[in-house]
């Protein structure tokens, strides 16, 4: 069924936070963001957080982050599917507002002995607990996240490691944290009168030795980090001045939605 429509962004909410800049992605054009030069970090620990805003519905496989055989990505049927190096979950709820931002949180932490808690995924401060298919990777496994060495580690924004299956929408206010749990309550909250899901900004840090946080207002430089630890990605692939949107989560364009 439809997901979280009372809840979804899809209004101009004055929040005393707002956020400047969104980064479109167009699959035709081959778009997407790549870091390949980071230092090794904690491949059993993360927590990824950004604001995403579909273009495009039943895909096949439309991913938005991950590093080799461990990603984040919309599937036919426009249900949210993750792999975990070889485990997945996949929702039985849908998400087929395009006129809406979604705040898609997913946290990985293969030290939990529940395994249950190794994998989470959060949309709009909810956490999913019902999935079609749910496996889940073992207690401290590695994952392909946080590695070092093969392309297979690289950090991918739009795109599955090996190419394809390419993202398609915009996406802003992208936190990458390597090593560190963040609850969906330290990005964002319900806003008092709207009861609709808000970003608030983010000050815990924890972003590691390869985590970054990307707002996409530079557009010179599009994957600069702002977290303040410098990981700038080193390629942004047919990523020009012209992705860069003011259509953001706080900000957030009329939009047909078929």
């Amino acid at each position: 069924m439809e997901t979280l429509q009372r809840t979804a962004n899809r209004g101009s909410i004055s929040t005393g936070y707002d956020i400047a800049n969104s980064l479109k992605f167009e699959p035709d054009n081959s778009e997407s963001i790549v870091t390949s030069n980071q230092v090794a970090g904690n491949q059993k620990t993360w927590t990824w957080s950004g604001w995403i805003k579909r273009t495009e519905l039943n895909q096949a496989a439309s991913t938005i982050f991950g590093a080799g055989g461990t990603y984040i990505r919309f599937v036919s049927g426009d249900t949210i599917n993750t792999q975990q190096s070889g485990t997945s979950l996949t929702t039985n709820q849908v998400f087929r507002d395009t006129s809406a931002w979604y705040h898609v949180v997913w946290i990985l932490d293969t030290t939990q002995s529940t395994e249950a808690d190794r994998s989470r995924i959060y949309i709009n401060g909810s956490q999913i607990t019902s999935f079609s298919a749910a496996t889940y990777p073992s207690q401290n496994a590695d994952l392909d996240v946080g590695g070092l060495g093969s392309s297979s580690n690289w950090l991918q924004l739009g795109r599955w490691y090996a190419g394809g299956r390419r993202y398609s929408g915009y996406i802003a206010e992208v936190h990458y944290l390597n090593g560190t749990v963040a609850e969906p309550t330290e990005f964002g909250e319900y806003d008092d009168d709207s009861g609709i899901w808000i970003p608030k900004k983010y000050t815990g840090g924890g972003y590691g030795t390869q985590g970054y946080y990307y707002k996409f207002d530079n557009s010179s430089n599009l994957g600069e980090d702002s977290s303040g630890e410098g990981h700038d990605a080193n390629s942004l692939n047919n990523i020009t001045a012209a992705d860069q949107a003011t259509d953001t989560p706080t900000n957030n364009f009329c939009t047909l939605n078929p």
